[in-house]
């Protein structure tokens, strides 16, 4: 079942970045001539209209053919085999030349994506991308509304000789406020002390049926935050009980929360490949297809939420991924739209062809690299 959720999974997210890029492509009346889950040899396929539709072997990616995309269509000629009435043909037979040039039809050129101006073809490469990202929005909405797990202020735990413990807080007490302002979340405690600064916070608890109220000194400490750096902060000594509660939100106010939790992981996603680059984070930690497939069967069994709440990240992953200005990537492609409409010409096709060259080999290093993770964390018990 690990395996049919990972494709399920995929599927969705590899679906909904393809369906970006048709669906701008269609608007901006650019022929969409393959539609494709997966890549590598067809598996089954169904022309409809001008498109082909296909599911390809290799469920990884997918892939949409525009007309006139990339190295066969440049300049308004066409480098796909002719026949004799100007119809693209099959391979030609042995020995035969394998393309014979021709001049794009007027109706062709409106068509094509080659001939489309730069802000067209932006358009249609960032649809991928943001459609991820809209599918994420989207999701964290719908999983607002369903109910979101939430650890309440319950204290469970008064360390020793800490400032807390020496103003007379508590195992069991219950955080309702820090400075006048309510707290509702754990989070919101640690969030309350670090604003402070170091300087005397006003807690205010409930203990039974009492309320109290304490002025404690946050003292100084070093942790470590979510990229295993060391970081300087404030604590007053509590733990938390752990105590789960699920709160459910009105539509309007699940907008608002799932586009502020939609920001966040945005934000923790581009921080975590600022941090990969800087060694920060180590490059043991990336994960391939294994990964997925391992982290899809776990979400799945926890119940559809955790398995939404999954596709959700993940979504977010691919789309900012894609966005990096790597060759073979939506962001490489969208580094050689943005060149041309800023300096009024396109890059030339060799300095393009050797740019894809080093784009996938580096794209192919990296899935090697998460793959040798992969095998090495799930199957040798290692890293």
């Amino acid at each position: 079942m690990m395996i049919v959720y990972a494709v399920i999974v995929l599927g969705v997210l590899i679906f909904v970045h393809e369906f970006g890029h048709f669906l701008v492509a269609k608007l901006f009346n650019v022929r969409v001539e393959k539609f494709s889950l997966g890549f590598g040899p067809k598996l089954v396929g169904r022309k409809i209209g001008e498109t082909e539709y296909l599911v390809s072997a290799f469920p990884l990616g997918g892939y949409v053919k525009m007309f006139g995309e990339g190295g066969f269509i440049e300049g308004g000629e066409s480098h796909h085999p002719a026949s004799e009435d100007g119809e693209e043909s099959g391979a030609a037979d042995a020995g035969e030349s394998a393309a014979v040039p021709r001049e794009l039809t007027e109706e062709e050129k409106r068509r094509s994506f080659a001939h489309k101006p730069p802000l067209a073809r932006i358009a249609i490469v960032m649809a991928g991308p943001v459609f991820n990202l809209v599918f994420a929005w989207v999701a964290f909405i719908v999983l607002c509304m369903l109910g979101v797990p939430s650890i309440t202020p319950k204290i469970g735990e008064v360390l020793k000789d800490k400032p807390a413990a020496k103003a007379g807080i508590q195992k069991n007490d219950v955080v309702t406020a820090i400075n006048g302002k309510a707290i509702t979340h754990w989070e919101e405690v640690a969030e309350a002390i670090a604003a402070a600064k170091g300087k005397p916070v006003v807690v205010a608890i409930k203990r039974n049926a009492a309320d109290l109220q304490f002025t404690i000194v946050p003292e100084p400490r070093i942790s470590k935050n979510l990229f295993g750096e060391k970081v300087s902060g404030f604590a007053i000594g509590v733990a938390s009980a752990g105590e789960v509660v699920t709160e459910h939100f009105g539509p309007l106010q699940s907008v608002v929360k799932g586009t502020a939790q939609t920001g966040k992981v945005i934000e923790i996603t581009v921080m975590s490949l600022v941090k990969l680059a800087q060694r920060v984070v180590p490059l043991d930690t990336l994960g391939g297809p294994i990964m997925i497939a391992k982290m899809a069967g776990e979400t799945a069994q926890a119940g559809g939420s955790s398995f939404l709440a999954f596709m959700a990240l993940l979504s977010v992953n691919l789309g900012v991924l894609n966005l990096l200005p790597v060759p073979v990537l939506d962001g490489g492609h969208l580094f050689f739209f943005f060149w041309e409409l800023v300096f009024r010409r396109p890059v030339s096709q060799k300095a393009r062809e050797y740019a894809q060259q080093v784009g996938l080999m580096l794209l192919l290093g990296l899935m090697a690299l998460a793959f040798y993770n992969d095998i090495i964390r799930y199957f040798v018990g290692q890293g």
